[in-house]
């Protein structure tokens, strides 16, 4: 896979605001205190008779498949209550790496989502948001928010991305980003953050509907099938044994080509029910969260990076949620992570979905975006990091030599592990059996 080179730039003037925003650290360095202070102003987080005086921090901060981050600290002129001075910065683009820039557009969303986010009614903890504004012809962003102290004051350390077996209790930590998301979706639903949600994140249910799409045709698609298997017989040791059999292969290829082929109508189904429409958080991996301990022990979260948020089926925010959890969590715990989210929705406000029906929608979901968005995952970490078919297994420490790698490996494997245990082909048999007898 090519993308084109980006075309480095320092500054850009954003949508919103109209500033000259710096798009890279050496920018920001170089616009200093003085475009902070017009930025928080701008955005209304400082009030007009304070300032930004210096800047006594900026690192980068490694994480993420996208845009540089770092570390900013500032000083302001006045303490004021409330005014962080331990921030955190996002940029959309990081113009040393082909790969990652092209998910620039993914903080336009979260650009609107921190506008959002100061809804008095908004129901999901999100750090405080200083500054956000986005070019969307360049697709160059920046945003800024607080901090949040991982390991301090109660709040737990920095969770790792698709490393579960790090934490003493991951079902915990999943049970507090499914009631997040039921949370929301139950805000949406009531009307809670109207009318700024619909302002901020309008439905268009023809676009959502063509989001992602199957770009292969059935000859490709039986060749990155061929590729996979390829790839498990060569790599063997990275992915569960079961996923490299010749029987799951063929089933693989067999539904693959069959929901591609019936892909519209799959579509249709999965946005029918308005009831199963919200405004969710793409990616709530658990590194996307802070987690505390309430008075009665129960675990909460906040959500951070909030990328590609929009109106979705709440099927794919699950999926997007639980991507990177462990195996355990799928195979014995999928069924109470779907109740906490069913439960929540309805007794904050939201509908009543069946827990069977939201399933279904888990299932589709998933086979569309896996093939849409994941066939190319052998290709990717074989020319990425060649020396992954020496890895021992996942976790070997040659993975970590590239965390993009290693990461969509992960998903890649839970999205194959998930077809081979709930059978997609079957998924896709009953929502064409509705469509016959016109229930869709």
């Amino acid at each position: 896979m090519r993308y084109d080179e980006p075309e480095a730039v320092d500054f850009v003037r954003g949508d919103a605001t109209g500033l000259a925003m710096p798009a890279h650290a050496e920018a920001l360095r170089a616009a200093g205190a003085e475009f902070l202070t017009d930025a928080f102003r701008a955005f209304g987080a400082l009030s007009s008779d304070n300032r930004v005086t210096r800047i006594t921090r900026l690192e980068p901060f490694a994480g993420g498949n996208s845009g540089h981050k770092l570390l900013l600290s500032v000083e302001y002129a006045t303490a004021e209550p409330g005014l962080h001075a331990d921030l955190f910065v996002k940029f959309s683009r990081d113009f040393e790496d082909v790969f990652r820039d092209r998910r620039r557009h993914e903080l336009e969303s979260e650009v609107r989502l921190a506008d959002l986010s100061r809804h008095p009614g908004f129901p999901v903890a999100t750090p405080a948001a200083y500054f956000a504004d986005f070019q969307a012809a360049s697709g160059t962003g920046l945003l800024i928010t607080q901090r949040i102290a991982f390991g301090e004051g109660g709040v737990e350390p920095l969770r790792r991305k698709c490393m579960d077996h790090e934490l003493a209790d991951p079902l915990a930590h999943y049970r507090a980003t499914f009631a997040a998301l039921a949370r929301l979706a139950a805000a949406h639903h009531a009307g809670r953050l109207s009318p700024q949600l619909e302002r901020l994140f309008p439905f268009d249910a023809a676009a959502v509907a063509a989001e992602h799409p199957i770009s292969l045709d059935e000859a490709q698609l039986r060749e990155r099938v061929a590729r996979f298997a390829a790839f498990a017989e060569h790599c063997p040791q990275l992915l569960p044994a079961a996923l490299a059999a010749p029987a799951f292969i063929a089933r693989l290829k067999r539904d693959a080509v069959r929901i591609l082929r019936h892909e519209a109508a799959v579509r249709r189904f999965l946005h029918a029910d308005r009831d199963f429409i919200a405004l969710c958080h793409w990616n709530t991996n658990i590194d996307n969260a802070w987690f505390w301990r309430d008075a009665d022990g129960e675990m909460q979260c906040g959500l951070l990076d909030w990328g590609l948020v929009r109106q979705m089926n709440v099927a794919v925010g699950l999926w997007g949620g639980l991507c990177g959890a462990g195996p355990e969590i799928w195979a014995r715990h999928l069924d109470e992570l779907l109740a906490v989210f069913v439960d929540t929705l309805q007794a904050e406000g939201g509908p009543r979905l069946d827990p069977a029906e939201l399933r279904l929608h888990l299932d589709l979901s998933v086979a569309l975006l896996g093939l849409a968005l994941m066939m190319d995952v052998p290709t990717l970490a074989l020319s990425r990091l060649p020396e992954a078919a020496e890895a021992s297994g996942p976790l070997d420490p040659i993975l970590f030599r590239d965390e993009v790698v290693r990461g969509f490996l992960h998903v890649f494997t839970a999205f194959l592990d998930l077809w081979r245990r709930h059978d997609f082909g079957a998924a896709l048999d009953v929502v064409l059996a509705r469509a016959e007898t016109r229930q869709i």
